[in-house]
């Protein structure tokens, strides 16, 4: 019986899967299940997830659930983005890197349970979490009124955040902050 179940939430079977094949070997103790959508793991999920490697999209999709279990939750990236508060983990490189940088990680101070690894030094994120959740939105098409009522915040908040990404990420129209966001990963062209 395997010491420690982890669960990989990724929409790209073959990521996952790559990343599955990458955590048995460094783990051979712990049991590694992929899902394919957040409604597959909330079916599955009986608690027994020591943690749970993400894809950012789908962690953007459903902030509530992976913030309550921020620390259980790794974020899948693609590139050096960086979610506050949140360890992540490039995808977007070598396989060798990919178990380097997993080899990397360092064990939680506080955390019960298994000790998984986060970042030894996280890079200062361009966006806070709550910039890139209406950039995500933003980039899906949303208005101001509709963000507001899915964040649950006023239109003046969406305004003001995103008055902030623009001037984050240097960007000149809404194009950009699409750009970003599928460049990073954060949603998929097609939901544009």
């Amino acid at each position: 019986m395997p010491l420690f179940a982890f669960a990989i939430v990724d929409s790209n079977i073959l990521a996952a899967m790559g990343l599955q094949q990458i955590l048995a070997d460094l783990l051979p103790m712990g049991e590694v299940q992929t899902f394919i959508s957040f409604d597959e793991l909330q079916k599955a999920d009986k608690g027994q997830f020591a943690h749970y490697f993400v894809a950012s999209r789908i962690y953007f999709e459903h902030p509530t659930f992976f913030r309550e279990q921020a620390r259980r939750s790794i974020v899948l990236v693609n590139g050096d983005l960086q979610i506050a508060g949140v360890p992540t983990l490039n995808v977007c490189q070598s396989e060798k890197a990919l178990v380097k940088a997993i080899l990397a990680m360092h064990h939680r101070p506080g955390h019960t349970g298994s000790k998984m690894p986060m970042p030894l030094r996280p890079a200062e994120p361009l966006l806070s979490a709550r910039e890139m959740e209406v950039a995500v939105l933003l980039a899906k098409g949303l208005i101001n009124k509709e963000i507001g009522d899915r964040l649950n915040i006023s239109v003046t908040t969406v305004i003001t955040h995103r008055k902030n990404i623009m001037e984050k990420l240097h960007a000149r129209s809404l194009a950009d902050i699409i750009i970003y966001a599928v460049m990073n990963g954060l949603v998929d062209v097609g939901e544009i």
